[in-house]
Parts: structure tokens; C-alpha cells; sequence
């Protein structure tokens, strides 16, 4: 598929160009073997395995729970006491080191076979100096994004590693060790991001490097990528992608956070809809506009007056302006609020005029927060809603474009049409083409 315009949600999901690009490079043991390395690593530094000379007695048990623990995604636990060492996997911590294990193996393997790729193609000068410089400044994001999320795995248990996730979601260091379980879904959402960006690129630049299966013949017979035009703007936009899609994955991470001091189950309507609202429409608005900017602008702007479009659109000017406006009180203190709100807090007013405690003090973890997470995503949101075609077209000066390879011309005893077939009749009176056996 060469236009990014086309790309199924479903297959993009699904990791379809993904796992069959692993298939047909016959990378599968790679890719098992990066996995399994990667778990023993994180499982090893996080805790989970522990080598070392032990005495007896030696048992293996299942550990159901505990009363006095409220920590219910740690059970069932299973528990090996051995000469070598101890293997402790608590139930949910140990899912998500396999769910994180197998995203980074699939997204190392990817990244090794296009820099294989891309080197082969520069050794025979298959490739225009554009498509490879292109291509390989792409390979590295995605290398960086899947890395981010294996160093989240092996320093889950650090607490320098704890308060960096912590500082980025708005919580703090001991809400985040007690509550364990965020650290495993925040490594999840990280990779998950990671693997649908290097989706997205197999699925518009698999024909350009020949790696789909549908254009596997010369350079002549591939398509073209005509990077885009390298000036102010692009870099603008190029920071924008980037502040887009950090802010907005930790804003709608945000909210998993909130729910280790507010119970989902008891939460009230106006804490839903903030979370709904402010945190998750927002927030995966911003995400997906940095990953597939063009597929979202031209769904945007194929269907301006779809209901589903201006559902989107008005939902999202709600969100934003929530986000960088104020909620007027009982909303406000109910946790749906704003820039407005944490302003008032801090010049002295009191709660009935909407102020709302900040989650930091004062200093510039709250400047970053102010900034990236409430005036960036609020103000982005307003202008995908009232402006799609400026907000989004701004974006698109950083993808480039895609040609289609040329059909291949007719071969063996097919003969071109005639002049005489061109226009209606062959030399048979049928008005098909000649064409021998």
C-alpha cells in the first residue's frame, strides 16, 4: 500500500505489514531471541530474578493473596526458592514483562532488517541518496521510541526510573510504587505506540524499499518518495509532531494515574466526563495526529459535515477549552478543570470561585505541565476543531509523498494496440486489440 490514506484501521491494529515483513525475512528466531533476552534483562534488574547461592529448604509455591495486601494485581504469584537463586513473577507484573518483551523483540527485529535493508540498497546503489536518507532518518525514531520503552522495563524498580514516570503523568513516587501495576501499563502503551509507528512506515514506505512482496523487482519498478521540502516550517512542524505525540501519551496516561487515588467503580459523572473529555479524547487526538498525519486530515476533511466528524470536532473544542479555559465551581471541584482553575489557586482565591490545587508546587515541572499538557493539547484540540484544514495541513509539511511504481509495459506476444483499435475498431471488425496466441 502506498498511500497512507488507505491504510486499514484493523490491519494497522493488528500489526499486519509488521508480522508479515518478520515472516518473509525468515526473522522469526531474531525475534525470539531478541524477546527472550530482553525479558531475562528487565526480569533481572527488576527483581523478578534473582541469582544467588541459597540455603535450604527449597520449595515452589503458589501465593493466592494475602489479607492484610491490598495489592490484588500481585496475586496469584508464583514463588521458586533454588540453590541458584529466586524467581518471584507476581501475576500482573509478569503479563506485562511478556506483553513488553514480545513488542520490543517484534520492534528490534523490524529496525535491524531495515538497517540491513537500507545498507544492502546503498552498497548497490539501488536507492536515490533522498529515499535512503529518508528512510534511515525514520529507522532511528522508531529504534528510540522502542527503547524508551524497554528502559521503562529495567528500571521499573529504580526509583530514579519511577520518578521520571511519575513527574511526565502528574503522580509521585510512592503512589507509583504502591500502585505497581501503572508502571506495567505505562511500558505497554509506550511500546504499543512504538510498534504502530513502525506499522505505518512498512505500510507507506514497503513499496519504496521493495519489502512488501508487491514491488519486489528493480529500483526502476519501485515507487518514488519524494521527501518534503526541508525549511522553518518543517522544522516547526516537525517539534510539533514531537510535542504532540509526548504530551498527548502521557496525557491520556493520566488518567490510569488518577485512578489509584480515585476509584473508577465510585467515581461520579463529572469525574468520567473529565476523564473521557480531557484526558483520553485529547490526548489520542494528539497521538494519532503525530503518528498518521495525513490519514487523519483526510478523513477530517473528507467528511466535513459527517456526523461522526462534527461529533469528534465539538467534543474536542469542549475538551480543549476545558483544558485551557476554567470550569466554574461545584464541576470544578469535582475534577473536571482547567489552566483557569490552577491559576486562581495560586493567586490566592478561594475554592468557591473554581481555584483547584495544582497537582505540583510552583517550579518548572508545572510550567511543563501548564505548557505541553494543557495549553498544547487544549489549544490543538480548538484548532482540529474550528480550523482542520489549517491545523492539520500544518502537520502535513512533514510527510513526504509517495509515487506509485510505473506499470510494467507489455512483454512476450502481447502487441500494443493499433490506431485503428485505438478507435473503436480492430482489424478483426470486433473492436478489440490485436493480440496472438
Amino acid at each position: 500500500m502506498t498511500d497512507a490514506g488507505r491504510v486499514s484501521l484493523l490491519s494497522l491494529f493488528a500489526l499486519r505489514e509488521v508480522r508479515a515483513y518478520i515472516r518473509r525475512s525468515h526473522a522469526i528466531a531474531m525475534t525470539v531471541f531478541f524477546g527472550v533476552v530482553y525479558a531475562l534483562g528487565s526480569m533481572t534488574l527488576g527483581g523478578m530474578i534473582v541469582l544467588a547461592r541459597l540455603s535450604p529448604p527449597y520449595y515452589t509455591e503458589i501465593i493466592w493473596g494475602q489479607g492484610f495486601n491490598e495489592a490484588w494485581w500481585q496475586f496469584p504469584a508464583f514463588v521458586v526458592w533454588a540453590p541458584w537463586g529466586t524467581i518471584v513473577l507476581p501475576f500482573f507484573a509478569t503479563w506485562a514483562a511478556v506483553v513488553v518483551s514480545i513488542g520490543v523483540a517484534i520492534g528490534m527485529a523490524v529496525a535491524v532488517l531495515l538497517s540491513v535493508e537500507l545498507v544492502r540498497q546503498r552498497v548497490n546503489r539501488t536507492g536515490t541518496p533522498a529515499l535512503v536518507s529518508s528512510a534511515a532518518g525514520l529507522t532511528p525514531a522508531m529504534l528510540a521510541l522502542v527503547t524508551l520503552g524497554a528502559c521503562c522495563g529495567t528500571t521499573a524498580a529504580a526509583t530514579a526510573g519511577v520518578g521520571a514516570i511519575a513527574q511526565i503523568t502528574g503522580s509521585n513516587t510512592d503512589n507509583l510504587l504502591t500502585n505497581s501495576w501503572f508502571l506495567g501499563v505505562f511500558q505497554m502503551a509506550v511500546v504499543w505506540v512504538a510498534l504502530l509507528a513502525q506499522e505505518m512506515l512498512l505500510e507507506v514506505f514497503g513499496d519504496v524499499l521493495g519489502l512488501s512482496g508487491r514491488s519486489a523487482g528493480s529500483a526502476t519498478e519501485r515507487a518514488t518518495y519524494v521527501p518534503p521540502r526541508r525549511d522553518l516550517r518543517f522544522a516547526a512542524a516537525a517539534l510539533l509532531r514531537a510535542a504532540l505525540l509526548l504530551a498527548g501519551l502521557t496525557w491520556a496516561l493520566a488518567m490510569f494515574v488518577e485512578w489509584t487515588t480515585v476509584s473508577p467503580v465510585t467515581a461520579g459523572a463529572v469525574q468520567w466526563t473529565a476523564w473521557v473529555l480531557e484526558y483520553e479524547l485529547v490526548g489520542i487526538l494528539a497521538v494519532a495526529v503525530a503518528l498518521f498525519p495525513r490519514p487523519i486530515a483526510r478523513a477530517f476533511l473528507g467528511a466535513m459535515r459527517h456526523p461522526g466528524t462534527l461529533t469528534v470536532r465539538g467534543l474536542a473544542l469542549l475538551g480543549g477549552l476545558a483544558l485551557v479555559g476554567w470550569v466554574p465551581p461545584p464541576f470544578s471541584g469535582q475534577g473536571l478543570e482547567g489552566l483557569g482553575n490552577e491559576l486562581l489557586y495560586l493567586l490566592g482565591a478561594p475554592a468557591s470561585w473554581g481555584a483547584v490545587a495544582p497537582v505540583f508546587g510552583a517550579g518548572p515541572t508545572l510550567l511543563l505541565r501548564w505548557g505541553l499538557q494543557y495549553g498544547l493539547l487544549g489549544g490543538f484540540a480548538i484548532a482540529v476543531a474550528l480550523a482542520p484544514a489549517r491545523a492539520l495541513g500544518f502537520l502535513e509539511r512533514t510527510v513526504g509523498t509517495v509515487v506509485p511504481a510505473p506499470a510494467r509495459r507489455p512483454t512476450g506476444g502481447v502487441r500494443r494496440p493499433s490506431v485503428a483499435g485505438l478507435a473503436g475498431a480492430g482489424p478483426d471488425g470486433s473492436g478489440a486489440p490485436t493480440q496472438d496466441g
